[in-house]
């Protein structure tokens, strides 16, 4: 097995013939790879430098006070990100002007034609989920892969690890109906797991270990995730040319958002996205990441190489890794196989958190997840590349109570230099007065520089996709699109300040021990209420009122320079609702603002998914009052469609037989809806249990 790029690692023989295998010069690669990674290297740090010595040139002029060294020290830390993700937006930039010959050839797959001549898995892990709406978007896949004429060479799993009991019998109902029109269970695999060990990644680790020998390939999906069926193929296509590949991810892109929170989302993911995309694929190339989902993945060397280690300590830092998908892209690096992410490949689709509120719930897993991480930058083995991408998602975090500590920080000394004034003569005596010195000038020069690498990368993002022929008529038109982008600047600008206040929380919980739970996003819009909103921004807008109310009275300068940031504090409430609103978001689009071409001409996938969730909201479902171990134990269809299901009952020791011949006598003596969920779950395992009851249900009823 070998590192280099293009190489084929042990373990990756095709048989019989099939599409020429993408060969690449190892040391030309490699050597473009060093010297474009060095190149990007000393772009940054000579911007940082540069920044960092203005504003060294600035502080000096008055003399440095201790304070202002810690508040260098944090600008130039901090300095870093901004000037990565600018040099990162322009090189995308030119790469969407020029190309990258070492990206992958997506266009070379499509003039492939036969069959594909290799089995994959689609596998879609879900817990707790509607089970309609996860349904809807496989009909629309399988759909789309149906017009391909390749839909046999793939095999659905959905893989529950659903704790709650009523959305388990849901799953198995509408598993029933979905398999059926499928054309019968062997095209469908429905596995519910008796215990959710280590969340998704134990699934998937479930799956490879049962089912792995069967595919090459499985490509992973979220319960949210809709793919074409040219996508499908595409990407089955590539790793067969790319033996060397391990994982090669599809950029998901966020779609079926109302509320005005997600349509921001989906906008400057359809404008921005390409660009930095196009920058990131052009700087990692084979040393990418994965993103958990719509992506596909090598089975084998996943599963020799790809187990999650468990970090010592008790939760949040130690004990499962949440966000596992980096560290598997690392461990498949580390194994000598490629992670490519494939900018063009299209026909990838997930949905974005409808409001503020969800994206911050899901970002806290996130952060203690991604916090993981700095303790694994010292693994053995990693390439460093794989430390980068592991290092920058510490930093994505940690970064935001560190720009919270600036901001406190700089307003302490402004108030300082206020109050104390300006000591004009020297301790010691002088005949002469040191005066002070305007930095204002200087203030205001960083000032547009550090707006300059923040906001130039959306300006040429916008100006990417004006060139693209076509492609502002998809945004609405080339105006709505420049008018588009300048909204989303204001949010961003506005919402700024509160993720970071929120993330400044999430991080402090996680290092004084505080542990999040795993918990499925919603997938259908809704509203922040008021009294979620006060719950939890009230103390926020309480603190920017009386921090800009402080700086307009003492240091009116700060206050004007700190008002986007205090803006958006004061504002956290009405922002936090008014973005929610699905009303405010269909205004935008009847107004043509943040449309994106998934809007203005959806692909025939997503209009079957919005056929599918048309029909459902047309006919909903009837709402069951009755508990999901009452169905199965009075309804004779019912209890056939989960007994169906079942997997083979888990050895018991004496003790927990005696607990599950309690429950049975407490279901028979007070019924089934006595018992709590988890008592119903556990029935739920077990069938000779439920036989047994249904039985007993049974004779009691004909007599």
């Amino acid at each position: 097995m070998t590192d280099g790029a293009g190489s084929i690692p042990a373990g990756t023989g095709r048989g019989g013939q099939g599409p020429a295998v993408a060969r690449r010069d190892v040391r030309a690669v490699s050597a473009r790879l060093a010297a474009r990674r060095l190149t990007f290297l000393a772009l940054v740090l000579g911007t940082v430098s540069w920044v960092a010595l203005l504003l060294a040139d600035m502080l000096r002029v008055n003399g440095v006070t201790p304070l202002e060294g810690v508040i260098f020290v944090l600008s130039t830390l901090l300095l870093l990100p901004i000037a990565l993700s600018f040099w990162m937006a322009l090189l995308g930039f030119l790469v969407e002007l020029r190309g990258d010959p070492l990206a992958l050839d997506v266009a070379a797959v499509d003039a492939e034609r036969g069959p594909l001549g290799v089995r994959t898995a689609i596998v879609v892990p879900v817990c707790n989920e509607d089970p309609e709406r996860v349904l809807a978007g496989l009909r629309a896949t399988h759909a789309s892969l149906e017009r391909t004429g390749h839909a046999r060479s793939f095999e659905l799993f959905i893989l529950s690890d659903s704790g709650d009991p009523q959305r388990w019998l849901e799953e198995e109902l509408a598993m029933e109906r979905f398999t059926a029109a499928l054309g019968g269970p062997g095209h469908v695999t429905y596995r519910h797991r008796p215990r959710n060990t280590e969340h998704k990644a134990g699934n998937i680790e479930e799956f490879c270990s049962r089912w792995g020998d069967r595919y090459r390939y499985m490509i992973v999906f979220d319960a949210d995730s809709v793919m074409s069926g040219t996508a499908l193929v595409r990407l089955v296509r590539l790793m067969e040319r790319h033996p060397e590949a391990g994982i090669i991810q599809a950029p998901p892109v966020p779609v079926n958002r109302r509320t005005l929170f997600g349509r921001l989302q989906q906008f400057a993911a359809a404008v921005y996205g390409p660009t930095w995309a196009a920058g990131l694929a052009w700087l990692q190339d084979g040393e990418g990441n994965y993103y958990g989902h719509n992506a596909i993945v090598r089975i084998a060397p996943f599963r020799e190489n790809c187990k999650l280690p468990k970090l010592p300590g008790r939760a949040p830092l130690g004990g499962s890794i949440l966000s596992h998908d980096f560290v598997e892209a690392a461990l498949m690096r580390r194994a000598g196989f490629r992670v490519y992410l494939a900018t063009e490949l299209g026909g990838s689709f997930e949905e974005p958190p409808p409001t503020l509120l969800d994206f911050a719930a899901r970002d806290r897993r996130w952060c203690q997840g991604n916090l993981q991480h700095a303790r694994l930058l010292g693994m053995p083995g990693l390439h460093v590349m794989s430390r980068v991408h592991l290092f920058m998602g510490v930093m994505s975090y940690a970064s935001a109570p560190l720009w919270i500590l600036l901001l406190l920080l700089s307003t302490l000394e402004a108030l300082r230099a206020e109050l104390a004034g300006h000591e004009y003569f020297a301790p010691g005596g002088s005949l002469f007065p040191i005066w002070e010195v305007s930095t204002e000038a200087r203030s205001r020069l960083l000032f547009g520089l550090v707006m300059a690498l923040i906001f130039l990368p959306r300006v040429l993002a916008v100006f990417a996709r004006l060139r693209e022929p076509g492609m502002a008529r998809a945004f609405g038109g080339g105006a709505r699109l420049v008018l588009g982008g300048l909204c989303e600047c204001v949010f961003s600008m506005l919402l700024a300040p509160v993720l970071a206040w929120m993330q400044t929380g999430f991080v402090l919980g996680a290092l004084m021990g505080f542990s999040t739970s795993w918990k499925s996003p919603p997938r259908h819009d809704r509203r922040t209420t008021l009294r979620e909103a006060l719950r939890r921004h009230a103390g926020m807008t309480v603190l920017g009122l009386a921090w800009a109310a402080l700086l307009a009275h003492i240091v009116s300068e700060l206050f004007w320079w700190m008002l986007p940031v205090l803006a958006g504090m004061a504002l956290a409430v009405p922002l936090s609702m008014l973005s929610s609103r699905s009303s405010v978001g269909d205004w935008a689009r009847r107004n043509g603002l943040l449309l994106t071409p998934e809007e203005v001409s959806p692909p025939p996938v997503l209009r079957r998914l919005h056929a599918e969730l048309d029909a459902q909201d047309e006919e909903p479902a009837p709402r069951e009052t009755r508990s999901a171990l009452a169905r199965v134990l009075s309804e004779p269809a019912t209890c056939a469609t989960h007994l169906s299901f079942a997997s083979p009952p888990e050895p018991r020791d004496e003790l927990s037989a005696h607990r599950l011949a309690g429950l049975v006598l407490k279901c028979r003596l007070h019924g089934a809806d006595a018992l709590a969920a988890d008592e119903q779950h556990e029935l739920l395992l077990a069938p000779d249990a439920l036989r047994e009851l249904a039985g007993a249900m049974d004779g009691s009823r004909r007599g």
